[in-house]
C-alpha cells in the first residue's frame, strides 16, 4: 500500500495576539468555545482573522467576544448579512463564567483574547485574565534608556 501524502500543516493555529503580553500583565489562562456561523468558518479557514483589539465582555450571564474582525469572502452569499464585527457567543461552563465575573468585577482585571485555533475542527479562543501595565512603567522605562545612552556618550 502506499502511503499517504501529508502536505497539511501540522498548525492548528489561526490568529495570533502578539500585542497583548506587550500591553498587560497576562495571568489565568482560559478556553472557549465560539459560537460562529458559516461564512465566518469558511473566512476563518481562508484566514481572514485578525484579534489583535479582541477582548471579552461579560453580560446577562454569558460572554461575548468583541472587536474581532472577521472578513467575508468575496464569494459569500448574498442573502446572509456578514457584519465583520458582530457579537460572538464564547462558550463556557457556568463555573469558569463565574470565576470570571468575580475577577473582574472585584480585582479590576480584564478578559483579553490571545489565540484562536481549531481543535478536533472546533474554532477555540485562548483568553487571559489580565491586567494593563500603566503608562508610566513604559515611560520610565523609556527614560532610564536614554539616560543611560547619555552617560555612556
Amino acid at each position: 500500500m502506499a502511503k499517504k501524502n501529508s502536505s497539511k500543516s501540522t498548525s492548528n493555529t489561526i490568529a495570533l495576539n502578539k500585542k497583548a503580553r506587550h500591553e498587560y500583565f497576562l495571568h489565568d489562562k482560559f478556553e472557549a468555545g465560539v459560537e460562529l456561523q458559516g461564512w465566518e468558518v469558511k473566512s476563518i479557514r481562508a484566514g481572514k482573522v485578525n484579534i489583535t483589539e479582541t477582548y471579552i465582555h461579560l453580560k446577562n450571564g454569558e460572554a461575548f467576544l468583541l472587536g474581532s474582525q472577521i472578513q467575508p469572502l468575496i464569494s459569500a452569499s448574498t442573502h446572509v448579512i456578514c457584519d465583520p464585527l458582530r457579537y460572538r457567543k464564547l462558550l463556557l461552563s457556568r463555573r469558569e463564567l463565574d470565576r470570571l465575573f468575580g475577577a473582574t468585577e472585584r480585582d479590576g482585571y480584564s478578559l483579553i483574547a490571545t489565540a484562536m485555533y481549531w481543535k478536533k475542527m472546533l474554532g477555540k479562543l485562548e483568553f487571559h485574565l489580565a491586567k494593563g501595565k500603566s503608562c508610566t512603567i513604559n515611560a520610565m522605562t523609556g527614560k532610564t534608556k536614554i539616560g543611560l545612552v547619555k552617560k555612556n556618550a
